[in-house]
């Protein structure tokens, strides 16, 4: 297996002010064909920086990734540093050059003379046509090793690795065309918890590499055979125990979340679902319409975020505000049963709670959250307390949330023919079938 690294350049990133959506998207891709990143460095524009830094990755990658710095400012050094350590000069190329011509002249503006130099490229390298934007990328194969050179912004980057340098990565061997490991996902179990009660099914598999991954109520396992050609039916029949072992647990195999699974579980039951927000402040709706297709099961949300509008908008009688208080189990029961009354949902989810830093009470501190679920069987609420900050409380009663509900889905047959099916089936895939 080759070894990549990825560097990432720009003080945009070391400052906070861009989020490192590179590392997330090429690390995803490769791992999408069999391939782990070994690792990224993230660094600045300075010359010692990428000499340094590069000198370190060269010695020790296969395949060598950098982002950014290939534009046409003065803080665009990347190229040429890399050039001059690598003992080659930059040499003018013409084609790289029409084609920034022709992008400036779709643009209807003249190509400034900063912008020629986006057209060089070191001798012995090639460029890789950007039909987003002026700056070519690098592809470079000396001493045995391969360097890609992107441009950093992602609407140029993407296209770029995913029509031109995928494909020649896995003429070349370096890639495979699909996943090399299988991933087990749960949720509602902690992650020490969870491999204590695996560990016995890995046992018997000295050859087997696990790992799990925590994250916002939820952990990932996992399982590849190391050193040796994917073995996925063994992986299944590894993964089919554990399915068996944790019950309501499991949520399913590779990589849909929980708002895929409760997704595709209504719409398989032709069933609809409503919400009600109050500190969630429509996170919970957005995540729903984030996916294709939402409109055949959901109806839409509304966020209550003041006493008046879970009164006025969702019927909460204000007596009932002032006798718990808005941040109690029988508000957030009568939040849902009054959103799935208005947009007449089978199911209906709402959430109120004290997200911080500021509020809370003796009874119901800051990071205290109540989740109801309104059914056809009846409404309640389930009290939560998460002692973090505002955006992860708001993601953890998002999760919870949808877990509440995947379980009811799972405990509640809505026919005959369903009531004994396995949840694989019911959800119409996105729990791939084990047998």
């Amino acid at each position: 297996m080759k070894k990549f690294m990825l560097i990432t350049l720009g003080e945009e990133l070391l400052l906070g002010l861009t989020r490192n959506g590179h590392l997330t998207y090429i690390g995803n891709r490769l791992r999408q064909r069999g391939v782990t990143l070994h690792s990224c460095y993230t660094i600045s524009d300075k010359d010692e920086d990428i000499l340094e830094q590069f000198q370190f990755c060269w010695e020790r990658a296969d395949a060598l990734i950098t982002t950014g710095g290939l534009g046409p400012t003065v803080d665009d050094r990347t190229k040429e540093t890399i050039a001059n350590f690598l003992g080659e000069g930059l040499v003018f190329d013409p084609v790289a050059m029409e084609a920034i011509e022709e992008r400036f002249a779709r643009l209807g503006r003249a190509v400034s003379e900063n912008n020629r130099k986006q057209a060089y490229r070191p001798e012995t390298a090639e460029t890789i046509r950007n039909d987003r934007g002026t700056a070519p990328g690098i592809w470079w194969e000396k001493n045995g090793k391969t360097l890609i050179m992107l441009p950093g912004p992602p609407n140029e980057l993407q296209p770029m690795f995913e029509n031109q340098v995928l494909p020649r990565l896995e003429a070349m061997g370096f890639v495979d065309d699909a996943e090399d490991y299988l991933q087990i996902k749960t949720i509602g179990i902690g992650e020490s918890q969870l491999e204590i009660d695996l560990q016995p099914i890995f046992e018997p598999y000295p050859d087997l590499e696990v790992a799990f991954c925590a994250h916002q109520g939820q952990v990932d396992c996992r399982i590849r055979f190391i050193d040796s050609e994917p073995r996925m039916d063994e992986l299944l029949a590894i993964a089919n125990s554990c399915k068996q072992l944790l019950g309501e647990a499991f949520l399913g195999l590779g990589h849909d979340p929980v708002v895929a699974v409760v997704s595709k579980m209504l719409t398989a039951r032709g069933q609809s679902l409503a919400l009600a927000e109050s500190c969630t402040g429509g996170f919970m709706a957005n995540a729903f319409t984030n996916l294709s297709g939402a409109s055949e099961f959901f109806k839409g949300g509304i966020v209550s975020y003041s006493n008046e509008a879970k009164r006025d908008l969702l019927g909460v009688p204000s007596e009932l505000i002032q006798r718990h208080t808005a941040v109690s189990e029988e508000v957030a029961i009568a939040m849902a049963s009054g959103v799935a009354e208005k947009l007449e949902s089978d199911f209906a989810l709402s959430v109120t709670g004290y997200a911080g830093p500021s509020g809370g009470t003796t009874d119901n501190p800051v990071g205290t959250v109540y989740i109801g679920l309104h059914s056809p069987l009846g409404s309640w609420a389930t009290r939560y307390n998460w002692t973090t900050n505002r955006e992860t409380i708001k993601s953890r009663a998002l999760n919870a949330a949808l877990d509440l509900l995947r379980r009811e889905l799972l405990a509640t047959p809505f026919n005959e023919k369903s009531a004994n099916q396995d949840p694989s089936d019911e959800s119409g895939g996105i729990l791939p079938s084990i047998s």
